[in-house]
């Protein structure tokens, strides 16, 4: 789900200057580790000493050993408000996610669970370890949702119900055409941007248009992740899970597990390429959000996810071991900006550097070369012209 990758980045800079480990020079593969945990364990403090507090703030700290340290850089009502969102959308991806319920039983409870998060005794078991937990627990996360002020109840209920039939929909249907796919990607991803954007509105720590605020950087990394996720889906036991877009991967095989064979290696690299040169279309908007983003937490929380995404992509592009299960680590991408991106020029800077390692990677003999060629350089005629507008005061109100 991609709240939870959201959770992977990193909070405001104060975080340097709360960790003990400050002093030292971190290896960011084994060092950062014991730091993170440290982080969290100091944040565990802050959490209310409810059961119900603590069980949404221990999924938090499962899903990512840095996320209940970001949220407590918030104000306490916006940080018990994503910690709820966050727990819901949680519940309701495991739901999606069970490929075990069928489908009769598992459309309902998608369209309705809207409903469900204002019932204490509500229950349905599902998933797998951690989050099986969760839903046999479903309890404490609407016990904490009530909890909450209602202008934040009203945006995580409109939030679930919206994705809860977007779920449904896709569940009786394939990912066809770019448009389904779009459609996909806004329902599981351009939906908590935009949840997210409007909990920040309510708080009054931005100032931003909640209704369509952070919805392209959203569906970025969902973009990024369902191409890095082609084995692990399609392996999917009992059944799998496919959401790259018949429109795409049918130019180069019959089947969209064909691409994880030897003898098809090079059609499935060009099949990727194209997979990312989609997602690119959506990194000019990004940046252009990102732009107007004023809160020093936020910027840092969404500079980090775009550019890890943009990591993700670069590394993604042309490489066969997407089609072999191997990942890019997001936590390592993180640890090597925690201590590089304190200003909006630093952003600027690295999302420059991966465009142009992703652009020398471009085959000439691709068939999606030219336009590949295209959505790069506008990307980089994009990060040079905003670049060129930012101002002193720009730069030392991120720093």
């Amino acid at each position: 789900m991609l709240i939870s990758c959201f959770l992977f980045c990193w909070g405001n800079g104060s975080l340097r200057e709360n960790s003990k480990l400050r002093d030292h020079e971190l290896n960011p593969t084994v060092d950062m580790e014991k730091w993170m945990k440290m982080l969290v364990r100091d944040s565990e403090k802050q959490i209310p000493q409810v059961p119900h507090w603590r069980f949404c703030y221990t999924i938090l700290c499962q899903e990512s050993i840095i996320g209940a340290f970001i949220i407590h850089q918030l104000d306490l009502d916006l940080r018990n408000a994503v910690c709820v969102f966050h727990f819901m959308l949680r519940a309701l991806d495991t739901v999606e996610d069970d490929t075990s319920i069928a489908k009769e039983v598992k459309v309902p409870i998608l369209m309705a669970f809207h409903r469900y998060i204002y019932d204490r005794e509500w229950q349905f078991a599902c998933g797998t370890e951690n989050h099986r937990v969760l839903m046999d627990k479903f309890h404490h996360g609407s016990t904490a949702f009530l909890e909450l002020k209602s202008s934040y109840q009203e945006v995580i209920e409109d939030v679930t119900m919206r994705m809860g039939a977007g779920m449904a929909k896709f569940i009786c249907k394939e990912v066809e055409t770019i448009d389904d796919y779009d459609e996909y990607c806004h329902y599981v991803a351009g939906l908590v941007g935009l949840g997210l954007s409007r909990l920040f509105h309510a708080s009054g720590v931005e100032d931003l248009p909640p209704s369509t605020f952070f919805h392209s950087t959203s569906v970025f990394l969902q973009k990024a992740d369902v191409i890095e996720d082609y084995l692990e889906d399609i392996n999917e036991i009992p059944k799998s899970r496919m959401f790259w877009p018949r429109q795409i991967w049918s130019k180069y095989v019959d089947r969209l597990e064909d691409l994880q064979y030897e003898k098809n290696m090079v059609k499935a690299l060009h099949c990727l390429n194209d997979m990312v040169t989609n997602a690119l279309l959506h990194a000019e908007d990004c940046l252009k959000d990102i732009g107007a983003v004023r809160d020093p937490a936020i910027f840092q929380l969404f500079a980090m996810l775009l550019l890890i995404t943009m990591g993700t992509l670069a590394s993604c592009y042309n490489n066969i071991q997407v089609f072999r299960g191997v990942k890019t680590l997001r936590r390592d991408l993180a640890a090597k900006f925690v201590d590089r991106i304190n200003t909006i020029s630093d952003f600027y800077q690295a999302f420059y550097d991966y465009a142009c390692m992703l652009k020398s990677k471009i085959d000439d003999n691709d068939p999606n070369a030219t336009k590949t060629k295209e959505r790069v350089e506008a990307i980089l005629k994009t990060l040079q012209g905003r670049q060129n507008v930012i101002t002193e005061g720009e730069l030392a109100s991120l720093s």
